[in-house]
C-alpha cells in the first residue's frame, strides 16, 4: 500500500512539475498559446482535456489486452476522437458561452501530442487505476500550465484575473472574478500572440531557476563558502 502510494505520488509529481506537458515537455503549444488571453479560457481549457485524459487513459487500459501492437495507434485515435466529441458536444449544452470562446481548440483537442503519449507511454502497459491518475497528474498539469500563464497575461494586459469566470464557466464561478487593478488602461501587446510568447519564456525561465535551485547539494556545514 505505501510503494503505491509512493507511486501515485510520483505521478502527480511528474504531471504538475517534472514532467509538466507545457513547462517541461513543451507540447501542446498551439492551445496554449491561442487561449490563454486570461485565467478563465485557460482553466476552462485545461478542464475540458483533462477530462479526456483522465477517461482516455482509462478506456485504453482496459482494452490493452485485446488491442495488438499494429492497429495500437488507430485505436487510441478513435478512442480520443470519441470523448473529444463527447466534451465538444456537452460543453456546447451546457457551458455555450465557453465554447463559443475556445471554438476550434476543443475539437483541436484530439491531435494534442500529450493526450496520444501518455496513452502510448503510459496506459497501454499499465493498469487502470494508475493509468486514471496519470491522466488526472498531466490533465491538472496541463490546467495549472495553462490558467498561469492566462492569469499572468490578463494581470499584465488588462488588470484583471478570471474575468467572466461566471458567464464562460457558470454563477458557482463568479467568486473567482477580481479587479485587481482599478482604473487600469491595460498592455495590449500581453493579450496578442507576442504576449503568450513572452510570458511562456518567462515561466520556463522561473521553473529552471527553481529546478536548478533544488537540484543544488547543500552546502555541507563546516565549510567556510559555498559555491
Amino acid at each position: 500500500m505505501s510503494g503505491q502510494i509512493q507511486s501515485f505520488s510520483k505521478l502527480f509529481r511528474d504531471g504538475l512539475w517534472d514532467q509538466n506537458v507545457v513547462f517541461a515537455q513543451l507540447l501542446a503549444m498551439c492551445p496554449t498559446m491561442a487561449v490563454t488571453t486570461s485565467g478563465t479560457n485557460g482553466l476552462g481549457m485545461g478542464l475540458a482535456t483533462t477530462a479526456v485524459l483522465v477517461v482516455s487513459n482509462m478506456l485504453i487500459s482496459a482494452i490493452r489486452d485485446f488491442v495488438s501492437d499494429q492497429v495500437r495507434i488507430p485505436v487510441f485515435v478513435v478512442v480520443i476522437a470519441t470523448l473529444v466529441t463527447l466534451v465538444d458536444m456537452s460543453l456546447n449544452a451546457w457551458l455555450h458561452e465557453l465554447y463559443k470562446v475556445l471554438g476550434l481548440f476543443i475539437a483541436l483537442i484530439v491531435v494534442n501530442c500529450a493526450i496520444l503519449g501518455r496513452a502510448e507511454a503510459f496506459a497501454f502497459k499499465n493498469g487502470v487505476i494508475a493509468s486514471a491518475v496519470d491522466g488526472l497528474a498531466m490533465g491538472l498539469g496541463f490546467t495549472l500550465a495553462l490558467t498561469t500563464m492566462g492569469l499572468v497575461r490578463e494581470l499584465i494586459g488588462s488588470g484583471t484575473l478570471f474575468a467572466q469566470a461566471s458567464l464562460l464557466l457558470g454563477p458557482a464561478f463568479s467568486f473567482l472574478e477580481v479587479k485587481v487593478i482599478p482604473d487600469y488602461g491595460g498592455v495590449l501587446m500581453m493579450i496578442l500572440p507576442p504576449g503568450g510568447f513572452l510570458v511562456l519564456g518567462g515561466l520556463l525561465a522561473v521553473k529552471r531557476l527553481i529546478d536548478q535551485r533544488v537540484a543544488k547539494p547543500a552546502c555541507p556545514a563546516p565549510a567556510a563558502h559555498c559555491a
